[in-house]
């Protein structure tokens, strides 16, 4: 950016994209990186934590960033790809200083930080954060947005920067990533402290925290788990995929179990228990009892309508199974499955039954990890079904629980290993 141009608010350089001199996009900001400064002097912005395609975080300082324009930021080309490690000297905007509470200088109030700008020395290839947007009065949540006159005022207005923050709110956090995909913002909450975790998953409403606890490695998930009061957590887990949730909830011991399991519904825990007596790597183990199930004389219009669903996944919405009742897991007598290419080619009137594939077999309960890859692989799906020996649906496999099983159990946390430290982007 040219000396003199105008100030920048961090929070619209959440996600912004990064790219080389050639155009060639090389990842996205995820965070921004400063020294704090003795005297009230404004903070040093020392770069940006980008995250490239691979998920790998890497630390891009100011000096190889030549502009900021129009929602994109382009670099030198060189980046040196050493995984981002935040030294004991730096903060990071978006994870510790938004939403914290500091006091005005003239006045002692407390405020809340909204937003902070950036801006580029004249004559340097220096940039510092030069002034602060707050919000007068209490403190909000993330169901009850604070009240207040809102202000920018400069850095060296406020205190309370320095100091270890409790109890920091996440509103604004929140605010600024509430468009990431849940894995994204799973990727977001990893590299939190553990202090700013817990706070963020407290702000987050149940279903958002559910989506993003699927998401994310074992150990944080039951880091996470164990700091909400039970109450909660049993909700969380309600909302959560079946079959994730009773992973989680197999990871944790005995007695926190039947805790968590006894403030549950009785049909979700029901659920639970059902899943946790199977092997983990097995159907029964590995499927969810939530499958779209319609019984014999509904319509193609029914189908239609229940695949529709926005919180369907891609792969439970690909199939229906049809099946005498009861229509709730384990079912009646499993007939067969209607597949999704099949209902749009199909007069909506049409009943199920009458378009119904019975030749494909359905998977045991006991059917074992490579049993099941195999049978994914044979007949092109996305999902399978599961029925017992009595020929009661169980459940449904999907794919993606099935990679998740087959690849190392620190997928989530790996990320790919270039063996040169500084690349460039370019591909010189």
């Amino acid at each position: 950016m040219a000396a003199g141009a105008p100030r920048i608010f961090v929070s619209h350089l959440s996600g912004v994209a990064v790219f080389d001199p050639a155009g060639d996009q090389v990842g996205r900001v995820r965070d921004l990186v400063v020294m704090l400064r003795m005297a009230q002097r404004p903070p040093r912005l020392l770069g940006l934590v980008v995250e490239l395609a691979t998920r790998r975080r890497i630390f891009l300082p100011m000096t190889r960033v030549t502009a900021i324009q129009s929602g994109q930021i382009i670099t030198t080309g060189v980046l040196n790809v050493r995984r981002f490690e935040q030294r004991p000297t730096e903060r990071l905007v978006f994870g510790e200083l938004l939403d914290r509470r500091v006091t005005l200088t003239e006045t002692g109030e407390e405020v809340t930080v909204l937003d902070l700008s950036v801006h580029q020395l004249p004559a340097r290839r220096e940039w510092e954060i030069d002034r602060v947007f707050v919000r007068k009065g209490r403190k909000g949540s993330a169901f009850r947005r604070a009240k207040g006159e809102a202000l920018t005022v400069e850095w060296t207005a406020v205190t309370g920067f320095s100091l270890e923050e409790q109890g920091q709110g996440a509103e604004n956090l929140l605010a600024t990533f509430e468009q990431l995909r849940p894995a994204d913002l799973a990727n977001v909450l990893h590299h939190l402290s553990p202090k700013r975790r817990a706070e963020v998953a407290a702000a987050l409403d149940d279903d958002r925290l559910a989506d993003v606890l699927e998401e994310l490695p074992e150990d944080d998930q039951i880091e996470i788990l164990g700091k909400l009061k039970e109450e909660r957590a049993a909700d969380v887990l309600e909302a959560m995929d079946p079959d994730d949730a009773a992973d989680l909830l197999g990871e944790l011991p005995t007695e926190e179990q039947e805790r968590l399991l006894s403030l549950m519904q009785p049909g979700d825990a029901a659920d639970m228990r059902r899943l946790m007596s199977y092997e983990d790597r097995t159907a029964g183990g590995l499927m969810t009892t939530e499958p779209i199930v319609l019984r014999p004389d509904a319509t193609v219009a029914d189908a239609l309508a229940r695949v529709r669903n926005p919180d369907l996944s891609p792969a439970l919405a690909a199939q229906i199974y049809v099946c005498r009742p009861p229509d709730e897991t384990p079912t009646g007598k499993y007939l067969g499955t209607v597949h999704f290419q099949r209902l749009l080619r199909e007069p909506p009137p049409s009943l199920v039954s009458s378009i119904v594939d019975s030749d494909l077999q359905p998977l045991d309960p006991d059917a074992d990890l490579p049993a099941i890859a195999g049978f994914f692989a044979t007949y092109d799906m996305v999902a399978a079904p599961v029925v017992d020996e009595a020929g009661s649906l169980l459940g449904a496999v999907t794919v993606d629980d099935v990679l998740d099983h087959m690849l190392p159990e620190d997928w989530r946390e790996t990320e790919f290993h270039l063996d040169e430290e500084e690349v460039a982007t370019d591909g010189s």
